[in-house]
């Protein structure tokens, strides 16, 4: 997928943009709209198979005794592996942090039970 990155001149941002042809014209800058984007050298990424993601997140025995023992710093880690270097959706960061911290999140809400006949 062609993505490529920039830095903007007038607000220092450093954004990513999708072009399906690159056609060597600086787009608008997402953040600030102005036209004084210069591109960047950036590096890519070859995707890895779940099993490479697996045997991976496997050999490193400290992170797999801490998932087995539900430490939340390496449910944390093991997200982090698991997503492959995606960024973390907003409605998730707070939990994270928290499990980064060492913090267990409160479970959902038990599920209700219905009435006794």
């Amino acid at each position: 997928m062609p993505v490529y990155e920039y830095r903007c001149k007038n607000c220092n941002s450093k954004v990513e943009i999708y072009l399906p042809k690159f056609t060597g014209e600086s787009p608008l800058c997402p953040k600030c709209q102005h036209n004084s984007l210069d591109r960047i050298f950036s590096s890519f990424m070859m995707q890895k198979s779940y099993k490479d993601v697996y045997d991976n997140i496997l050999s490193d025995s400290q992170l797999t005794r801490g998932l087995m023992n539900n430490d939340p710093r390496s449910l944390a880690e093991w997200n982090k592996k698991m997503s492959g270097g995606e960024p973390i959706a907003p409605e998730y960061q707070e939990t994270m942090e928290r499990m980064e911290r060492g913090d267990m999140p409160a479970g959902p809400p038990p599920a209700e039970q219905p009435p006794a006949e």
